[in-house]
């Protein structure tokens, strides 16, 4: 019988299911996603195995559950600017894009990602489907109050800032700070909101 069929879950809830997701988020940090088991999350978070397999079906759910506890509650910001709610969504609070550890957390999750199909689903699933939901959310009340062309793809338009910030921390290991983001947002999404797709046929031509 596997730890997953042996009846009704324990409850793991507050104080001690936040240890658990600290727990993991600790070992995750320090020996990435192909390392990390949970026996060793047990022995961090003093808890059994049995115990974090009885709450949790397996190594994917418990690592996209921290990660998501440790983002805390996923809110749309409403400021009343698309610039300010983008801005409080990627760099407000803790798990925010200039968190190091929200950081580190990403970089073994995007190696886990390319590895492990099973994960891949689970966090696509789990964390990166809530965000696109959040993402469009913000969008869609930029474009209803002007802020966005109506014809704007949001497809390509909304994931553009975490690209090029996430471009900018990893490979040109430039910090994340707010003073990043909103040179982006201002030289690069926002004008690009506002404009709209180009047609085809007012592109410049290329130099022969």
């Amino acid at each position: 019988m596997t730890p997953t069929e042996t009846g009704t879950r324990p409850r793991v809830a507050g104080e001690r299911e936040m240890e658990i997701y600290q727990a993991t988020l600790q070992v995750l940090d320090e020996v990435g996603y192909d390392l990390l088991t949970m026996d060793a999350v047990a022995t961090r978070a003093k808890a059994s195995k049995a115990t974090l397999y009885r709450r949790w079906k397996g190594k994917p759910e418990l690592v996209v559950a921290a990660i998501l506890a440790h983002k805390g509650e996923s809110v749309v910001p409403d400021t009343g600017s698309l610039r300010g709610d983008l801005l409080a969504a990627y760099c407000g609070g803790d798990g925010g894009l200039g968190d190091p550890l929200a950081r580190s957390v990403l970089s073994a999750v995007v190696t886990a990602m390319a590895r492990d199909p099973e994960f891949a689903e689970v966090y696509r699933r789990d964390f990166i489907g809530p965000k696109i939901e959040t993402s469009r959310a913000i969008y869609e009340r930029a474009r209803e109050r002007g802020e966005v062309h109506p014809d704007a793809d949001l497809a390509v338009l909304a994931p553009a800032l975490a690209g090029i910030v996430l471009h900018r921390a990893f490979l040109l290991g430039d910090a994340v700070t707010p003073e990043l983001v909103g040179r982006v947002l201002d030289e690069v999404v926002l004008p690009a909101a506002l404009h709209g797709p180009v047609a085809s046929g007012s592109r410049p031509s290329r130099p022969s």
